[in-house]
């Protein structure tokens, strides 16, 4: 049997949007913030201690099921999409990066690829997947290209002419698919694989599969548990390999690459397909920045209700831990970090929801500022909780304060695109655009001038890359927020 994702039939043939229930989908955005509040208000009564990733992956099917995010949100109303990720990653500081990477790998990554490479069959076929609550996993990250090493694949999908179907091979055990979240219990995944004919190699290509039929995994595919983590064992993180696994020509997502008499073809000159699937971080990048500044909003709250009520000792009498001067001038400052970038983020996702809903790529500035926000607000957020851990004392040591959740900040580095990767890419460039013409950087850019002429000279000088990012990031967020 091959081992596709068959589409549905012709009752969603040729459809683009779903039909959907008209009392869901005209509502205003508030009123749908409080219908999702209320489908997931159980998830905060998970104890992620003592539940099993399959407890905590059928709590994920039958949100799916509930319909109140749709896949084809991401496109029609994507400001449901990411108002969803904020929700979810609300209860964050109690539950980690379990069950929000468990969402956003589902819908962002695999339903969301799907839409967005897919051919009109195949974004229907997320319809009936949805009704069936079949969850779905991201397969790109391998063994030996991980989230630091870039879009690397070694996974092979070689085309039979003589049966038209693609064999999904690891032909290496490096090209094993690995870190690949909910990938012990999806139903189907979107498997990245370098597309070949007769041995040539047409690069990365998304490849809609089945992982399971009929609840059994199918036959070639092997897969493991990576083990268990500091925290998120609530999630399942899988190894997966691919022993020969045939799969239907309709498993590759066509909508800007084909096979036509068995010769590849692609469809819009000078859009090679992996820009596309690039383009799946882009709403992922949002996503995770909004997380990160949740999570970090959520615990500042919770530790000042803990610090509100502590009293210290004091010359006079008594205080309030929060009116200890360090410690009330680091809430200050976290409120005002919060709000310069809630503004830059939320100017980010409202431009990035009109290309979505337009159907038209970002452009160069907003993909700027989508990595900038990343970037920024991760690692800010790192350093703000850091901060708060090494002030607010033991209380920061104690199970339950949501301090012992702090790794989802370290999710959030990796998650789509590594902010390191990131920071590298932004200074090559720019290091590159100032060798090819060096009146290109303003003259006013002295940091970043300065730092460049640095890394001209040495170009290994991290040091130098990671300040000139840090100058790059600081640019783009001062003119965002000033236009």
């Amino acid at each position: 049997m091959l081992r596709g994702f068959r589409t549905a039939g012709a009752r969603w043939r040729h459809t683009r949007a779903y039909t959907a229930t008209p009392n869901i989908d005209a509502l205003s955005l508030d009123d749908w913030s409080m219908m999702f509040k209320a489908a997931t208000v159980d998830l905060a009564a998970m104890d992620v201690d003592t539940i099993s990733y399959r407890e905590s992956a059928q709590r994920m099917r039958d949100l799916l099921k509930t319909q109140l995010l749709k896949h084809s949100d991401i496109h029609e109303r994507p400001e449901r999409f990411f108002e969803a990720h904020r929700l979810l990653a609300a209860h964050s500081v109690k539950l980690g990066p379990g069950f929000w990477i468990r969402f956003t790998v589902h819908y962002n990554l695999c339903a969301g690829t799907v839409m967005a490479i897919g051919n009109d069959e195949q974004v229907a076929a997320l319809k009936e997947m949805q009704d069936d609550g079949l969850l779905g996993c991201f397969s790109l990250t391998e063994k030996l290209a991980g989230v630091s090493s870039g879009l690397v694949v070694n996974t092979t999908a070689d085309w039979d002419p003589a049966s038209q179907t693609f064999l999904i091979k690891s032909p290496t055990p490096g090209a094993t698919k690995n870190w690949i979240s909910q990938g012990l219990v999806a139903d189907k995944t979107v498997v990245i694989a370098d597309l070949r004919i007769n041995g040539k190699s047409y690069g990365p290509h998304g490849f809609f599969i089945n992982l399971r039929e009929a609840g059994e995994v199918v036959p070639g595919v092997v897969h493991g548990d990576m083990g268990k983590k500091t925290v998120g064992n609530d999630l399942d993180n899988a190894w997966i390999a691919f022993d020969n696994v045939r799969v239907p020509k309709d498993a590759l997502l066509n909508r800007y690459a084909d096979i036509v008499n068995d010769e590849y073809v692609q469809k819009e000159k000078g859009l090679p397909v992996f820009h596309m699937i690039g383009q799946r971080l882009f709403t992922g990048r949002v996503a995770v920045a909004q997380a990160a500044l949740e999570f970090r909003r959520s615990l500042f709250e919770k530790t000042k209700k803990f610090t509100d009520g502590k009293e210290c000792w004091d010359p006079k009498g008594s205080v309030k831990l929060s009116d200890i001067p360090q410690l009330k001038r680091l809430f200050e400052r976290n409120e005002e970090r919060l709000d310069l970038l809630d503004a830059f983020v939320g100017r980010v996702e409202r431009e990035l929801c009109g290309c979505l809903k337009a159907g038209k790529p970002p452009s160069i500035r907003l993909v700027e500022a989508i990595a900038a926000a990343k970037v920024l607000c991760v690692e800010d957020s790192i350093e703000m909780v850091h901060a708060l851990k090494n002030e607010v004392g033991s209380y920061a040591l104690m199970y339950g304060s949501g301090f012992e959740q702090a790794d989802f900040l370290t999710c959030c580095k990796f998650a789509e695109g590594d902010s390191r990767i990131l920071m590298q890419k932004m200074a090559r460039d720019l290091v590159r655009q100032h060798a090819k013409d060096p009146s290109s950087v303003d003259p006013t850019r002295t940091a970043e001038l300065e730092l460049l002429h640095t890394l001209k000279s040495d170009p290994t000088n991290f040091d130098a890359t990671y300040g000139l990012a840090h100058a790059i990031v600081n640019r783009i967020v001062k003119e965002f927020t000033d236009n």
